[in-house]
């Protein structure tokens, strides 16, 4: 091959190259302009709004009166918290009903009504009654028939074996004294002095020597 067929060929070549860009450019182009132009989905879908649309909805939205559907009443300033307004009733909402506020009762409330009539003719008010005093307790006693004091448990337990005998049902019960332990054979309790007193008799009759114990109710 000569020099100038190597020159010819490599001449062709780059203006295949040269018109196969420029080809691609206007391919590319086309598609552009393809695009740009055809309608986009779920976009393109929506009917677009005109001027004159815009303009009669902003009109619209200049004269809204927001108390329409409230029979057509005209909007009232809100009030602030506790004035006037903040009681007024909203038409459909449920009424709640306050109950009114009592008095505190006083000393004055306690006293009887009195007739105008009698207040005119000047009759005397009519005194109250005082309340009467609460009753103070008495300090109680129990009141014991003791049939013996014994050192020793055997003495104090055949002592109560004598009663039991007798109909009477004794106790024991222990204490200390002067630093030894002694043992009581007691009947008992009773609430007044005038039983202990009958059954005081009624031992001494059968032969049992006895006395009288008060003891103070806890």
């Amino acid at each position: 091959m000569t020099a100038h067929q190597r020159k010819a060929q490599r001449g062709g070549f780059v203006m295949g190259l040269v018109a196969g860009l420029l080809i691609g450019l206007a391919l590319a182009l086309g598609v552009a302009l393809y695009i740009t132009k055809a309608p986009v989905p779920f976009i393109d879908k929506v009917p677009q709004r005109t001027p004159e649309q815009d303009s009669a909805e902003a009109e619209r939205n200049r004269s809204w009166d927001p108390n329409a559907l409230l029979g057509g009443k005209p909007a009232r300033p809100a009030a602030s918290a506790g004035g006037p307004a903040a009681s007024a009733a909203v038409p459909g909402a449920p009424v709640v009903a306050t109950p009114p506020a009592t008095a505190p009762a006083s000393a004055a409330t306690a006293r009887p009504a009195r007739d105008p009539a009698a207040i005119l003719a000047g009759a005397p008010t009519p005194a109250v009654p005082a309340a009467p005093p609460a009753p103070v307790a008495a300090a109680g006693f129990d009141y014991y028939v003791q049939a013996g004091a014994f050192t020793r448990t055997e003495d104090a337990e055949g002592q109560r074996a004598q009663l039991a005998m007798l109909g009477q049902q004794a106790r024991i019960s222990e204490r200390a004294q002067a630093g030894r332990t002694v043992y009581r054979v007691r009947l008992g309790p009773f609430p007044s002095r005038d039983e202990a007193d009958a059954l005081q008799g009624k031992l001494q009759g059968q032969g049992v020597e006895s006395q009288i114990v008060r003891v103070e109710r806890p």
